[in-house]
């Protein structure tokens, strides 16, 4: 009844900061005999991880099958939980850190692989620490970073050791007593690269009873810095308020030793046939195990004809050892490597069709084995990519040779010598030359043939740019309908000599002379339009808003060099100024112009203002 003459208290927290979903987990297990408590941190970018969870669920199942705080239990559990997660179904490998701690309610032991953390706190002082399994961690323990700044470190999440990792190596600490008032803590990343050691020790010097109370001002100290960034943030508790004593421990220690006697000397009557079966099936197992090793080495090496050989001898020792879940897995490496060989096999006879074909069934297969390999295989297929475009430039080189166009030939025999070259293709190389001599021989002899059409293309090449020469001095001059005549003019007998350089040239002088057109076209516009205000203000009498509307005008003339508009403008401004000076004098004047009469009739005045 160990449970029920102890007091252990557990509280925690778990958010999921600024990130959408939370994919930290805390879970545990109080039984009568012993207790189980795990935090885990899924290490992946997707935002449904299961990482965590599954990891948990793992642990928690195999402590419930197995409740034990030996060294060799709580290993198993943690070497169960990277099992499940190696064997998880997701498009993205499952990974996670984790931390395990398993106690009798009297002793404890922790276990852990990554970067959370686990924490002993004694009279309200640190006592016992985990350390984290990365990079910085290391450097940190080679005094070449200083401790406070491995919360911020770039590769404080570079690990090493971590669920889901194919050989898996977790950290187990001896057993350790408990004791009145001890504080055990678990956290992830998104608490300590936010809050040092310093303040979390700060938080738990002075504690109440009710680890909830520690665990909020955890909380409270994490949300007050207001981080930009904050990650998934998970922390426990367990207060040790009361451990537990056994009354029986001196006559159960008594009886143990007299047990352990008689189990001694049975051992020896049975330990050394037992031995020899054990150390043959560990020395198998290791054998298998550094087989299967040297697999993964030999494909890192590109060497699968040895890998081949070693996966054959693990497939056989696991079956030895009745390992079905190795057989399984071995068996997957085993056909992957023989259909990547058999693909090399095709590839080194020059078969290379078959050779691409097998490599994708290599891709395919390489997807049940841990997708080895997809580098090399993706690289033997760029090279088959790059050795077949040599064959097409080869054929099209004939196809074209076979119709007289020996300059196209030619370049594509080139092409394919030059990728030949440059990927050390001795066998695609030799065919592009032998290419070229038949090229040359037939292009000889048709030299002849074509001087006279050639010495005629070259006189329309000339022409043509002569041409070009002309439209180039008409647009410069701003004769730009000019220009285009000459332009369309090239055009036509540079396609009839079916120059694509020169077209394309040509093409792009055309646009732009288009371009050119239009927007002249639009400023002419514009000023037609100055003019048309300058002729509605002159017949309303505005003189000043007539000439300003016809500078406008005037300015856009000049700026599109067309001096004989400008200079017809000038004379509209002129025409404005003189009946601006004499409506300016008409209306000064005041003066009175009479009109002679018959008779005594006097004279009439009449005044007013001349627009």
């Amino acid at each position: 009844m160990r449970k029920y003459n102890s007091s252990f208290k557990t509280a925690f927290i778990s958010e999921e900061g600024s990130k959408l979903r939370n994919n930290d987990y805390f879970g545990f297990v109080e039984l009568d005999k012993y207790a189980c408590y795990v935090i885990a941190d899924g290490i992946t970018d997707m935002r449904d991880s299961q990482s965590a969870r599954k990891a948990i669920e793992a642990v928690i199942s195999a402590f419930h099958n197995e409740p034990g705080i030996s060294r060799r239990k709580v290993g198993r559990y943690l070497k169960y939980a990277n099992r499940e997660l190696l064997q998880g179904k997701s498009y993205e490998k499952l990974k996670a850190s984790i931390t395990v701690v398993v106690t009798n309610y009297e002793k404890f032991r922790y276990g852990y692989a990554g970067n959370t953390r686990f924490r002993l706190y004694r009279d309200g002082r640190l006592i016992l620490a985990s350390s984290d399994m990365s990079l910085s961690q290391d450097l940190v323990e080679a005094d070449r970073l200083e401790k406070d700044k491995l919360a911020k470190h770039e590769e404080r999440n570079n690990l090493y050791s971590y669920l889901g990792k194919a050989h898996f190596r977790p950290a187990i600490s001896k057993k350790k007593k408990l004791a009145d008032g001890d504080i055990i803590t678990l956290y992830t990343r998104g608490i300590w690269e936010n809050i040092d050691e310093g303040e979390l020790s700060d938080v738990f010097a002075e504690t109440g009873n009710e680890p909830m109370e520690e665990c909020d001002k955890v909380e409270d100290l994490l949300l007050s810095r207001q981080p930009e960034n904050l990650d998934n943030y998970t922390f426990a508790a367990i207060y040790a308020d009361k451990v537990f004593t056994d009354p029986n421990r001196k006559k159960r220690i008594r009886k143990i030793v007299t047990v352990i006697l008689v189990i001694i000397i049975l051992a020896l009557i049975i330990g050394v046939a037992a031995y020899m079966w054990r150390r043959n099936r560990r020395q198998t197992r290791e054998d298998m195990e550094q087989c299967f090793a040297n697999v993964e080495t030999y494909i890192e090496d590109n060497n699968y004809v040895r890998a081949k050989e070693e996966c054959d001898k693990a497939l056989e020792l696991a079956g030895k050892l009745r390992d079905k879940e190795a057989e399984k897995r071995y068996n997957n490496y085993l056909i992957c490597l023989e259909a990547v060989l058999q693909a090399d096999d095709a590839y080194d006879e020059g078969k290379y069709e078959e050779a691409e074909d097998s490599y994708l069934s290599a891709k395919v297969r390489a997807r049940y084995a841990d997708n080895i390999a997809l580098a090399y295989i993706g690289g033997r297929l760029g090279q088959i990519e790059r050795y077949e475009q040599v064959f097409h430039n080869i054929t099209l080189g004939d196809g074209l040779l076979e119709r007289d166009s020996y300059e196209m030939a030619e370049q594509r025999y080139l092409e394919a010598k030059k990728d030949a070259s440059a990927i050390y293709f001795t066998e695609g190389k030799q065919q592009a030359l032998d290419a070229l001599e038949k090229l040359y021989e037939a292009w000889g002899a048709a030299k002849d043939e074509t001087e006279e059409q050639s010495a005629k293309q070259a006189a329309d090449e000339a022409a043509a740019a002569e041409l070009i020469r002309q439209g180039d001095a008409a647009y410069g001059e701003g004769d730009y309908d000019g220009a285009m005549v000459f332009y369309l003019i090239a055009l036509e007998k540079y396609t009839k000599m079916e120059d694509a350089a020169q077209i394309a040239f040509l093409n792009k002088k055309i646009i732009a002379l288009n371009e050119k057109q239009q927007e002249v076209e639009a400023r002419m516009a514009e000023a037609k339009v100055f003019e048309e205000l300058a002729r509605m203000y002159e017949e309303q009498g505005d003189y000043e808003q007539a000439k300003l509307q016809y500078q406008y005008a005037k300015a856009v003339y000049e700026e599109l060099d067309k001096p004989n508009k400008a200079d017809e403008v000038q004379g509209k401004i002129d025409i404005v100024e003189t009946k601006k000076e004499k409506s300016g004098e008409g209306a000064g004047a005041g003066e009175s112009v009479g009109n002679g009469g018959s008779g005594n009739s006097g004279n009439k005045t009449v005044s007013g203002n001349v627009r």
